[in-house]
C-alpha cells in the first residue's frame, strides 16, 4: 500500500464512517469521491479475486461441498497465472466488459441492440444461456425473444447472474437505475429465474455502497424479485435457515440441496449432479455472504466450498462484499496477488483491471448525473430511489422432466422416432464434421412434430456460433408424438449427432420434489 500511515488511518476512518450508514428507502445520500472510487475498485477486485480463487474447483464438486480439510490453493502470483493459463475462466468478467465497452462507445443510454450485437459478434467462449442467446441473435432473433425459454432452454441458468456486476457498480445507491440496466441486458440471454439472478446481484451491488450490513443488503435486494417466484422463495429460505442455524453453514447447504437442487430446465443438468441453475447458485452466494459475517476470507471460502459454479459464486460474493468494504479494506493476503495482475489485459478484451476501475468510476459519475444526482469537486449527492419489484416471469411452468432416453444416433439425412406421452422435449446433440471438412459449410435441418414442420435451424461448426441443442419444443398436447429431424442440405462430410431425448409431462413423476 503506497501511502503514509497517517493517510491510511484517515482513509480507514472515513470509510468506516460512510460504511455503516443505513440505506434510506428514498431520498439523498452523499459519498466522498475517494470512497466512491474505493468501493468501485473493491467490487471489481473482489470479483476478480473470487473467480481466480475458484479456478481449480469450478464444477468439480457437483452435489457435494468441499471439505474443510481440503486446501484451495492461493499464492503470490496466482491471479496473473490464472489469467494466462485459462482464458475461459474469466467469462463472467469479459462478458461484463463487453457491456462496459458498449457503454463507453455509445453512452449510458445505449440501445438494447447495441449490447446484443456486441455480444453476438464476440468470438470468445460461451456456454449455456449465454451461448444459446448468442446463437439466437446470430440467427436474427432479437431480445427479449433471444433469452425467452421457448427459444432458449438454458434461460434459467446462471449466465446473466455472473455478468450483472457492472450494472450495480455503475449505479451506486441507485437500485432502480441498476434494475433498468438489468432489464435491458438480462433479457438478451435469459428470462425468469435467469433474469432474476442478474437483477438480484446488480441490486445487491447497488445497496452495498451505502450499507455496512450484509444481511440488510441480502434482504433489501430481494425486494426486487416477485415473492411468487421460485427464485425469491429459494433465497428467502436461505435467509430463514441462516436464522435457524446461524453457526453452521453446512446445515443450510443441506437444506438447499434437499429442497431446491432438482433441475427442470437446463438440459445438461436435468437428472445430473451438475446444477447451473441461477437460484441454486445464488443461494450459494447468499450462503457465503451471510455465514461469512462480513469477513472477506470466510465469505470467499464458504461460497467456494458450496460447490457447483465455484468460481463465479465466490466472484459474486466477494465482489459485493468488496464493494461494501472498499478496496483498501480487502486483506493483503488477497489483494497483493491481485495487484500483480492489475495491468494485465483480460482475455478477449483490451482492458486491464486498472483501466476497468477508471471506466466504471466514470460511468458511475455519469449515471449519478443522469438520475438527477450531483457530482461535486469532492463528493457526490445521489438520488437513491427505492428497490421496486419487477413483474413475475416463470419459465417451464407445468413442465416436469420424466426421463432422458438415449438416442445415440449419427445421421446425414433424417432421424425419426416416436416419443412417449409428453408435453415437451429437448433433443440433445451437435453437428460433426469429418477431419479437414470446410467449416464454412452450415448444415440446415427441420423439425417435424406429428408430420407438421415447426422449425428450421442452422448448425454451424464454429464454437462461437454453435447451437446448444439440436431441437426443443414445449407446451405440446399431452400424448405420444411422432418426431422427425430432416437435414435439408445434406453433405457427405457432415452429420448431426443425437445423444439424448429429454421429455416432460404435466405432473411431477414419482420421486420428483416440487418446492
Amino acid at each position: 500500500m503506497i501511502r503514509t500511515f497517517g493517510l491510511a488511518l484517515f482513509s480507514m476512518a472515513l470509510l468506516g464512517m460512510e460504511l455503516h450508514q443505513r440505506p434510506p428507502k428514498t431520498g439523498k445520500v452523499t459519498l466522498s469521491l475517494p470512497v466512491l472510487r474505493d468501493k468501485i475498485k473493491g467490487g471489481w477486485a473482489g470479483q476478480t479475486i473470487g473467480v481466480s480463487f475458484g479456478w481449480p474447483t469450478e464444477f468439480v464438486y457437483q452435489g457435494t461441498f468441499i471439505a474443510d480439510d481440503q486446501r484451495i490453493p492461493w499464492g503470490e502470483d496466482y491471479v496473473r497465472k490464472a489469467m494466462k493459463a485459462f482464458s475461459g475462466l474469466y467469462d463472467d468478467i469479459y462478458m461484463d466488459l463487453t457491456f462496459v465497452s458498449v457503454l463507453e462507445q455509445h453512452g449510458l443510454q445505449a440501445s438494447v441492440d447495441s449490447f446484443a450485437q456486441a455480444y453476438a459478434r464476440s468470438g470468445y467462449e460461451l456456454w449455456h444461456a449465454n451461448q444459446a442467446g448468442r446463437y439466437n441473435l446470430q440467427q436474427g432473433l432479437s431480445a427479449p425473444q433471444s433469452g425467452h425459454y421457448l427459444n432458449n432452454p438454458h434461460a434459467d441458468d446462471i449466465d446473466f447472474q455472473i455478468e450483472a456486476d457492472f450494472a450495480g457498480l455503475m449505479s451506486p445507491a441507485m437500485p432502480e437505475a441498476a434494475a433498468d440496466i438489468a432489464d435491458k441486458i438480462g433479457h438478451i440471454m435469459s428470462s425468469g429465474d435467469g433474469y432474476y439472478g442478474g437483477l438480484y446481484v446488480a441490486t445487491m451491488y447497488s445497496l452495498a455502497f451505502i450499507s455496512g450490513n450484509v444481511q440488510e443488503i441480502v434482504q433489501g435486494a430481494l425486494k426486487s424479485i416477485p415473492k411468487e417466484s421460485k427464485f425469491h422463495q429459494c433465497i428467502q429460505d436461505v435467509i430463514n435457515w441462516h436464522r435457524q442455524y446461524p453457526d453452521d453453514w453446512k446445515k443450510t447447504w443441506f437444506e438447499i440441496q434437499r429442497k431446491w437442487a432438482q433441475e427442470v430446465g437446463c438440459p445438461d443438468g436435468v437428472f445430473h449432479p451438475l446444477n447451473i441453475d441461477a437460484k441454486v447458485n445464488a443461494a450459494y452466494v447468499v450462503l457465503g455472504l451471510l455465514y461469512g459475517k462480513e469477513d472477506f476470507t470466510q465469505t470467499l471460502e464458504i461460497s467456494t466450498r458450496a460447490g457447483q459454479d465455484s468460481d463465479c459464486n465466490p466472484a459474486t460474493a466477494a465482489g459485493i462484499l468488496g464493494t461494501m468494504l472498499g478496496y483498501e479494506r480487502i486483506p493483503a493476503y488477497w489483494l497483493t496477488p491481485l495487484k500483480k495482475a492489475e495491468e494485465t489485459t483480460f482475455p478477449y478484451t483490451q482492458l486491464s483491471l486498472q483501466q476497468v476501475y477508471e471506466l466504471s468510476y466514470k460511468h458511475a459519475l455519469e449515471n449519478i448525473r443522469l438520475h438527477q444526482g450531483k457530482v461535486g469537486t469532492d463528493q457526490v449527492e445521489i438520488q437513491t430511489g427505492s428497490v421496486k419489484t419487477v413483474p413475475l416471469e416463470e419459465n417451464f411452468r407445468g413442465h416436469f422432466p420424466v426421463e432422458k432416453k438415449p438416442l445415440f444416433q449419427a445421421f446425414q439425412d433424417s432421424l425419426v422416432f416416436t416419443s412417449p406421452e409428453s408435453i415437451g422435449f429437448v433433443i440433445r446433440g451437435h453437428v460433426r464434421s469429418k477431419q479437414g471438412s470446410d467449416v464454412n459449410h452450415i448444415l440446415r435441418a427441420a423439425l417435424y412434430i406429428d408430420n407438421v414442420k415447426v422449425e428450421e435451424a442452422n448448425f454451424p461448426l464454429l464454437p462461437s456460433q454453435r447451437r446448444t441443442e439440436l431441437f426443443w419444443y414445449y407446451h405440446l398436447v399431452k400424448k405420444s408424438h411422432h418426431i422427425q429431424i430432416k437435414v435439408l442440405n445434406p453433405n457427405p462430410a457432415y452429420e448431426l449427432v443425437a445423444g439424448e431425448y429429454l421429455y416432460y409431462t404435466d405432473q411431477p413423476s414419482k420421486g420428483f420434489h416440487e418446492p
